[in-house]
């Protein structure tokens, strides 16, 4: 990718996604499911068999996949290094606003969750995005 083409769409830069691949090891699954058809739960149990470690955040289950799951990113009590997002691309608004306050340094808006602004004003504070890309497909392109 051109420098040119990293401006237009920096959330889509292979160096980001291959830096959050190699320097992230604390994921939060956001919008994770307890239903094993789901999406987030099956990449929530790849992103552990490869080595990470999963926090689930979702209001309404207590755990999953052997880890506690909390009803938000500020109620987690370890640090996070990036935030793997599965929620609809137009309710991202509050969890951008909480991923900046708390400073957390990677967000991941897995496939199919788009939104451009919400995408911007993050990386406007400073934290560096991945956008419409899912982690799990990116991690075995890799091996």
């Amino acid at each position: 990718m051109s420098s040119e083409q990293e401006k237009k769409a920096p959330w889509s830069n292979p160096r980001i996604i291959r830096e959050i691949l190699e320097e992230a090891r604390t994921v939060a699954v956001v919008g994770i499911s307890d239903n094993p058809t789901r999406p987030s739960f099956g990449v929530a149990r790849f992103l552990i068999e490869s080595g990470y470690r999963v926090i689930g955040v979702n209001p309404k289950i207590q755990d999953v996949l052997g880890t506690e799951c909390y009803p938000s990113l500020s109620e987690v009590p370890e640090t996070i290094d990036v935030v793997d997002v599965f929620r609809n691309s137009d309710a991202l608004d509050p969890l951008i606003d909480e991923v900046i306050k708390l400073r957390i340094p990677y967000l991941w808006l897995q496939e199919g969750v788009v939104n451009q602004n919400a995408a911007e004003r993050a990386i406007e504070a400073g934290i560096k995005v991945v956008m419409d890309h899912c982690m799990a497909k990116e991690i075995s392109r890799r091996r």
